[in-house]
């Protein structure tokens, strides 16, 4: 607990800085960076069942980094194009190594891009929004105060275990998880629509909230339940008392591309 609560201290003003005096650019090298620490760590998770293709994973991140130097009206077409130039590279690399590579490796590797790169790209996408620098901590504090309070009240009162996935986690404490989400958010709104300039309805942000809450639970199981396959505890041990850089975010980059589509709406 000591060495969570350290960390959290010790990163939180760190991200609270740079959100705060940080350009879209800077938010691009920023996330363009949690991606490839993020990503290299399911690469190192997943080498236990597979053989990955690290070098275009690590390339697809490179490509957050620019994604606001493309055109506004070309993003969305980058964005869908992207996955299928990555998979029709993939498949040139099974024929290229006369299946060395195998459909397995490829699939795996298909999967962490996905999941790891594609989602984090819709958290740079979200800070390069009209006031992208307050909009970014709905995404935020959704992932984290649905974390912290489902841990809190999870250890301290959970007695009905959720899955077998995550055997910590309990129903009380997914309910707190999405009760101190929503309630982080609408005071947070009270202040954005007081001293920062939105005009954002209670009601809605509350629904937002919900959702997101539970979209990041659930990614918080996904990236468990990948664990829990390659029978490892944490993805590294890059934070103290967190684990690594994808146990850190994995609620977070899962509910990202909901989270961007629900704020254009505000």
């Amino acid at each position: 607990m000591s060495k969570r609560l350290i960390s959290a201290l010790i990163l939180f003003p760190i991200v609270l800085f740079i959100f705060w005096i940080g350009n879209k650019y800077i938010g691009d090298v920023l996330f363009a960076f949690v991606a490839f620490l993020s990503i290299d760590e399911y690469f190192n998770a997943i080498s236990k069942v597979s053989n990955p293709v690290r070098w275009i994973g690590y390339l697809s991140c490179l490509s957050i980094a620019f994604i606001h130097l493309i055109p506004d009206g070309c993003i969305t077409t980058y964005a869908i194009l992207a996955l299928p130039v990555i998979l029709i590279i993939l498949f040139a690399q099974v024929v290229a190594t006369e299946m060395k590579t195998s459909f397995k490796d490829i699939a795996y590797t298909f999967l962490g891009i996905f999941y790891v790169v594609f989602f984090t790209m819709f958290l740079a996408l979200i800070f390069g929004m009209e006031k992208g620098r307050v909009l970014i901590w709905y995404a935020l504090l959704s992932a984290w105060g649905s974390d912290v309070f489902a841990y809190l009240i999870g250890k301290f009162f959970g007695k009905h275990k959720f899955s077998k996935v995550s055997p910590k986690k309990s129903i009380e404490g997914c309910i707190a998880g999405v009760v101190g989400a929503v309630g982080l958010l609408l005071a947070f709104t009270y202040f954005a629509n007081t001293y920062w300039g939105l005009n954002v309805n209670y009601g809605y942000i509350a629904l937002i909230g919900v959702a997101l809450s539970l979209l990041g639970q659930i990614g918080d199981f996904a990236a468990s339940s990948i664990k829990r396959y390659v029978d490892i505890k944490d993805y590294s041990n890059l934070i103290p008392g967190h684990g690594g850089m994808l146990d850190r975010i994995d609620s977070l980059i899962f509910l990202a591309p909901f989270a961007y589509v629900l704020l254009s709406l505000i």
